[in-house]
């Protein structure tokens, strides 16, 4: 007996574009929960807002990996990169961070913190990866950022949602989560890129991490990088005031006059929006020189190079 044929084999691709649909799905399906909330007032509705805005950005994420991940990083690890690192990254943030007195120098502990947890799971995702390249790294770095930001950003919604009273302030609550996820991906989602796509380029060729000096510069870059962005709120107000001029002198009255506080606060947002601009653009330009892959072609055994 002869076996039958099978059909002919096709090409597994992925589809394209699924990461910009979901997002505007997702977007819509905000709004409406957020307006039938507010008509409602259907206090049942917050938690569905606080997850479907915290979760809606860092999923895109995802999908926007997936969709350039094919074949390199399976799908069921890039799952486990954004949930572990989600969860654990912000447990352990949160014990660390505990220990951390307000100074200016928090904002360095905090984004060392940070940084180190969420790095520590991209490491233990990633060990099974082969091959390590820079371009891999990224995409794996940034769905452990993806997963952080999500969790971490469903807090700062929760916290923003409550009031002294005891109520639920629903517009602080869509201003936070909107504000933190158009700022998503040139937060967590591209630190953790940068670092990953730095580890990863480091690695021998059998997948081996090794611990180079590339390595190190890029953690303290985005370990600067990630304190650079909390504390700017800080930093511009301090510019803005030493700006004006003469605004302490007011202060030391115990007041600030109403044209004196408004022009303060314009200045301010300014020098916070350029700022915030600043900090992404070195960041995606770091992300550019370790996310690339190496293009060096050996020739094969046997083969006498080219003079030419």
């Amino acid at each position: 007996m002869h076996a039958t044929p099978g059909p002919p084999a096709t090409a597994v691709t992925t589809p394209r574009g699924w990461w910009w649909k979901a997002l505007i799905l997702g977007a819509l399906l905000w709004l409406v929960t957020a307006a039938v909330t507010y008509w409602t007032l259907n206090t049942n509705l917050v938690p569905t807002v606080i997850l479907l805005g915290s979760f809606l950005v860092p999923f895109c994420v995802v999908l926007y990996v997936l969709e350039r991940s094919a074949g390199g990083i399976d799908t069921l690890r890039l799952l486990a990169a954004f949930f572990v690192g989600g969860i654990f990254g912000v447990l352990g943030a949160s014990i660390l961070e505990s220990h951390l007195s307000p100074s200016w120098w928090m904002y360095v502990g905090v984004g060392a913190i940070e940084e180190l947890v969420k790095i520590l799971v991209f490491v233990v995702v990633g060990v099974a990866v082969i091959p390590k390249t820079g371009r891999s790294g990224a995409l794996l770095g940034a769905t452990v950022g993806a997963g952080f930001a999500a969790f971490e950003s469903a807090g700062y919604a929760f916290n923003a949602s409550l009031t002294r009273l005891g109520r639920i302030d629903l517009t602080a609550l869509l201003e936070t989560e909107a504000i933190r996820g158009l700022l998503t991906p040139v937060g967590h989602v591209l630190w953790t890129a940068i670092l990953g796509a730095a580890i990863f380029r480091a690695a021998t060729a059998a997948g081996r991490y090794r611990l180079t000096g590339q390595v190190v510069l890029a953690y303290v870059a985005v370990l600067l990088l990630h304190a650079l962005w909390d504390s700017m709120s800080f930093i511009a107000g301090y510019l803005a005031i030493r700006i004006t001029g003469g605004v302490h002198y007011v202060l030391a009255y115990g007041q600030l006059l109403p044209e004196t506080a408004d022009n303060v606060g314009r200045i301010s947002t300014v020098i916070y929006v350029v700022g915030l601009a600043v900090i992404s653009l070195v960041g995606v330009l770091l992300l550019r020189a370790w996310g690339r892959d190496d293009q060096q072609v050996r020739p094969s055994s046997g083969t006498v190079p080219s003079t030419r």
